[in-house]
């Protein structure tokens, strides 16, 4: 019974994070390029730097489907839902496995006289961090290539402006024509992005870095296992104190409606997402295309490399960048899938019942 609910979590919880993706990926999009603008630091006059005041997270989607089309806020969308699909039915599988265990754990210690035969905070915590670690490992080349494809357009704007940037130094040293040089600036003008799909996502990846670079990015990842581990102590406790609140009470039923669970994952979602933010952050510039800095000295060649840089040159409001869209895009689809795995729980729990009491009626 505990392998087949571990099976049904799984696969309730894919289900849900591909419905959840679906509707939220737009803000993810826009969040990914957010992460990845560098912006240097007013006071660092000795690097060049072209930026402007980042504009609001509506403008932008206006501006991407302007520009792009609708389909410049969906780039990356098929690895992106095989990655939701795998990232949260292994999350979910393990976590359910794990959670299993840790129940009879702690039920085995309440009949030798430790404990209350519940699982603690710090039990959860543990739950979720293995879970979250395995996910990690088996899914980080996937999303490599959905941050590669949703900055792709960005980062070929960042080399296609350093072009242009080049050719006007030569012509202010006289290199060049006023007259060719308007026509280069033309020709650089007219060119589109080239299509960038998941292959090409994956072999510009293994080019640079070889199989490695699929694992860009790893270490803030498995660092941030403790955003689900966050997430998920919240939610556990949260449901905990709702259903042992409702047993006090003496109320017949102690089951959470589906609309508590929604509210329960967008608070737990919250506080994950605040505490871990700059982890995510480091983790898409990482994975990015390194062109997208347009200046070595914004180009990472690991974790520790990123983290030094972006203090030195954009400060601490750098590891910050998007986060009120990252917030709402998160707790959106965290409390959009936390609500549809729970239906889907419940849906094959009845089907299984139903199942069951066919197979009895028949065997009698």
């Amino acid at each position: 019974m505990t392998e087949s609910n571990a099976i049904a979590n799984g696969l309730a919880g894919a289900g849900g994070g591909i419905i959840a993706q679906i509707i939220t990926y737009p803000l993810q999009t826009v969040n990914t390029r957010q992460q990845t603008e560098r912006t240097l630091k007013k006071n660092k006059q000795s690097l060049p730097s072209n930026t402007t005041t980042a504009p609001s997270t509506l403008l932008q989607i206006f501006q991407v489907i302007k520009t792009e089309g609708w389909g410049g806020l969906y780039s990356g969308l098929k690895p992106s839902l095989l990655g939701t699909a795998a990232s949260q039915g292994i999350y979910y599988y393990f976590y359910q496995v794990f959670k299993n265990k840790a129940v009879a754990i702690t039920a085995a210690r309440k009949v030798k006289g430790h404990g209350d035969g519940t699982v603690g905070m710090f039990g959860w915590l543990v739950v979720a961090a293995i879970a979250g670690s395995l996910n990690v490992l088996f899914t980080n080349p996937i999303w490599v290539l959905v941050t590669r494809m949703q900055t792709h357009t960005q980062a070929e704007r960042k080399i296609m402006d350093e072009k242009k940037e080049a050719l006007r130094k030569a012509a202010s040293e006289s290199a060049i024509a006023d007259s060719t040089l308007q026509d280069k600036l033309d020709e650089l003008n007219s060119m589109k992005p080239r299509p960038y799909g998941t292959i090409h996502a994956a072999r510009e990846v293994y080019n640079e870095a070889g199989t490695v670079g699929f694992w860009k990015g790893v270490f803030p990842a498995l660092i941030m296992v403790c955003n689900p581990s966050i997430q998920f102590m919240i939610y556990e406790s949260s449901l905990k104190h709702l259903r042992a609140k409702r047993a006090a009470k003496k109320q017949g039923n102690t089951s959470i409606s589906a609309l508590e669970v929604f509210l329960v994952g967008a608070i737990a979602k919250l506080g994950a997402t605040v505490t871990t933010y700059p982890l995510l952050v480091v983790k898409s510039r990482l994975q990015a295309k390194q062109e997208i800095g347009g200046n070595n000295s914004l180009r990472y060649s690991g974790t520790f490399d990123a983290v030094l840089k972006m203090i030195r040159y954009e400060g601490i409001t750098g590891f910050y960048k998007g986060m009120s869209t990252k917030i709402v895009q998160s707790v959106f689809a965290a409390s959009v899938l936390f609500m549809i795995k729970e239906e889907l729980v419940k849906a094959f729990i009845v089907l299984t019942n139903k199942s069951k009491k066919v197979a009895s009626n028949l065997s009698s």
